[in-house]
């Protein structure tokens, strides 16, 4: 479902400070690429109802080559938070799934908003959610009717089969916006 909320309905309350592209995030930001592969940032702990969730923050600022940047830095991370080396074939499908989401929200930011700025990946127990800004000012949204046999067109129809739920949140104050997914975590 397409939605405008800042945070996907449940329990986990409002989004900190900084997240989903409210102003007053703090955190540093690096995208430093070292032989071709990201470097995620050192993890941070976002308190919640939940218990901690891990963040990562990737810049693409000066950055060629942003999808698979991008892939690569989610790839490490689902490692890093054990999500791989997946030891079944349910834990390995949603490690694909959420790497196909973070492809198509970055495709999207490059094929319609001149590049991403931003991604933002939070983990806790149970939602991945993957966060990508950028300065454009249109409105993602599946093409209606999904024609699947046709080239192009399925970005945002993949996300949404795909995902819990998954929003745009706009800043009045800053140009642009963030596309938010969120997916479930695996068992």
């Amino acid at each position: 479902m397409s939605t405008t909320r800042p945070y996907s309905p449940g329990d986990r309350g409002p989004e900190p400070s900084g997240a989903s592209g409210t102003p007053g995030g703090a955190a540093p930001i690096r995208g430093a690429q070292e032989g071709g592969v990201a470097v995620p940032t050192a993890p941070e702990a976002v308190p919640g109802p939940a218990g901690d969730a891990q963040v990562r923050r990737l810049s693409f600022e000066d950055q060629s080559g942003v999808v698979p940047l991008a892939r690569d830095f989610t790839r490490q991370a689902l490692y890093d938070w054990g999500w791989l080396p997946a030891a079944t074939a349910d834990r390995r499908a949603a490690a694909e799934d959420v790497l196909l989401v973070v492809s198509e929200l970055v495709t999207n930011a490059c094929l319609h908003a001149e590049g991403p700025d931003l991604m933002i990946i939070t983990s806790d127990r149970k939602v991945i959610r993957i966060e990508v800004t950028d300065r454009g000012t249109g409105q993602p949204s599946p093409r209606t009717p999904h024609r699947a046999g046709r080239p192009g067109g399925h970005g945002m129809f993949i996300v949404q089969r795909l995902c819990l739920d998954w929003g745009v949140v706009r800043s009045a104050d800053v140009a642009g916006k963030t596309v938010w997914a969120e997916l479930g975590t695996p068992s």
